[in-house]
């Protein structure tokens, strides 16, 4: 069984007295380990993608399953708790708490699974020394380069050692070389066993991932591997 399962997706936006389909009868696999790249233009339904496999929206025609469990099927709550079990997101705009220490940030989806304070802090510690920022723990993010933001909202997203690392455009905002850093890091933890998704428009981020799937009007028009 694979680890995502889309079966005849649709996502049908009403904008005005026009109807928008962001994604018009998808089908797409994803097994679990895999490394994979969402590529697109702008309006192909690579955000209406993430957002669906992330658990972040629902689709309004076909069958989303991940890790077993049918996603169309759960309240809210349910859904809640299974994206914060299962996905880990990383955002182009890092999405940090400016002022706030960077352990304290990669700490906040401890909080909301109830774990205790004191876990909290050894989980947070850790994910951050796995990124190699364990001697930054205490910097406020404000205090932190652009890649090293990036580094922390990356711990965030393996805190709760989730299923999938779901990236959207994670290196959009930052320079070349720091982008090349932080698709290392990517690679390391699909080498440690990780589930990682990179979604982008640029062709040699999505290059050093092992499939890449091409999106157009909603559907996949491509899907290429590429492993080593």
């Amino acid at each position: 069984m694979a680890l995502i399962e889309l079966r005849a997706v649709r996502k049908i936006y009403e904008v005005g007295s026009e109807t928008v389909r962001a994604l018009d009868g998808l089908d797409l696999d994803v097994e679990r380990g895999s490394y994979a790249a969402v590529m697109g233009a702008s309006g192909s339904g690579k955000s209406t993608l993430m957002n669906l496999v992330g658990c972040l929206d629902r689709p309004t025609s076909g069958h989303y399953r991940l890790a077993g469990t049918a996603v169309e099927d759960l309240g809210e709550d349910e859904l809640a708790r299974l994206r914060n079990r299962e996905i880990g997101f990383v955002f182009q705009t890092f999405n940090l708490l400016a002022r706030t220490a960077a352990v304290a940030n990669v700490e906040l989806p401890l909080i909301y699974a109830g774990v205790a304070r004191r876990e909290r802090r050894e989980r947070a510690r850790e994910a951050l020394e796995q990124v190699g920022l364990g001697d930054r723990m205490l910097h406020q993010t404000s205090e932190l380069s652009g890649g090293q933001r990036q580094r922390v909202a990356v711990a965030r997203a393996l805190v709760n050692n989730p299923s999938i690392l779901l990236a959207d455009e994670p290196t959009g905002n930052l320079d070349t070389a720091t982008s090349r850093e932080i698709m290392e890091l990517f690679d390391r933890l699909h080498g440690a066993g990780n589930t990682v998704i990179v979604v982008t428009h640029e062709p040699d981020i999505a290059a050093r991932t092992h499939r890449q799937v091409v999106l157009r009007d909603g559907r996949v028009v491509a899907d290429t591997e590429s492993g080593p």
